[in-house]
């Protein structure tokens, strides 16, 4: 009663290669009316085949969920690594910039060595103890509540003082970049930070392994049209590439040398 037919296992073999399907192109490609689509799709979804969303399914959720950071840390581990070996080529002596929360983040600072002068205000605790090794880095930590699970603060009081300062850059990283949301994180107090942090700088850049792409967090920080410069792996499709060419943010995909760690 409960297994799957033929129609659709034919179904779930139409997202090989494909994210998103609409009722009507299953209904089309089976010949069946997309009433009964809609209800074999209300099925697979009750087993975790897929997702369905407004007028269609995906093979995956595009929601992006909370993790903690030790789990964030063991995931796409060389795409962070070369996506900050990219970013460095944006920092120039004497910057006064952000630093945000993340894994990939971190890796980042990992990398800032080799400046003369730089000033890095950050939301980080393991940001701000990473550069707080390098003598020519001066460091702010923001305060505030210690999100635990991120290893960072948030909240009024990050808030208050972040809004005292003004950046020339900004380098975030975010769990959802979608065309039509924007840019996304999963904790709403985390967003609502990382929003004034892109209001207080006068360049964005994100920092996103292409697993990020087209994915959504709970909390919205800003739209697509507030970032400058996107960097990112080679996962990335030519369509999704295009699409941000086309709204006015520059791409930098890394080179990622081996990818047996992701």
């Amino acid at each position: 009663m409960n297994a799957i037919n033929e129609r659709q296992e034919k179904i779930i073999n139409l997202f090989d290669g494909s994210t998103f399907i609409k009722v009507n192109e299953i209904s089309e490609l089976l010949n069946v009316s997309e009433v009964t689509i809609r209800k074999d799709l209300k099925f697979l979804e009750s087993k975790g085949l897929l997702y369905r969303t407004h007028g269609g399914a995906r093979k995956q959720s595009n929601y992006a969920f909370d993790k903690h950071i030790n789990e964030k840390e063991l995931v796409q581990i060389t795409q962070k690594e070369s996506i900050s070996k990219a970013a460095v080529a944006f920092v120039e002596d004497n910057d006064f910039i952000i630093i945000a929360s993340g894994t990939t983040l971190h890796e980042f600072a990992k990398v800032l060595i080799n400046f003369r002068k730089l000033t890095v205000l950050t939301s980080s605790l393991k940001v701000a103890i990473e550069l707080g090794n390098m003598p020519s880095v001066e460091v702010i930590q923001l305060g505030g509540e210690v999100r635990k699970s991120s290893a960072s603060v948030v909240g009024s009081i990050s808030e208050t003082i972040l809004k005292q300062f003004s950046c020339n850059k900004l380098f975030l990283s975010v769990d959802g970049i979608d065309p039509e949301f924007g840019l996304s994180t999963s904790n709403a107090a985390e967003a609502h930070l990382n929003s004034i942090m892109v209001n207080s700088a006068d360049q964005v850049y994100i920092l996103a392994d292409s697993s990020k792409i087209n994915k959504r967090g709970f909390g919205r920080i800003c739209s697509i049209s507030e970032v400058d410069t996107l960097i990112t792996d080679k996962g990335i499709s030519e369509k999704q590439y295009n699409l941000f060419i086309e709204m006015g943010i520059d791409v930098v995909i890394a080179h990622c040398e081996n990818l047996t760690n992701s």
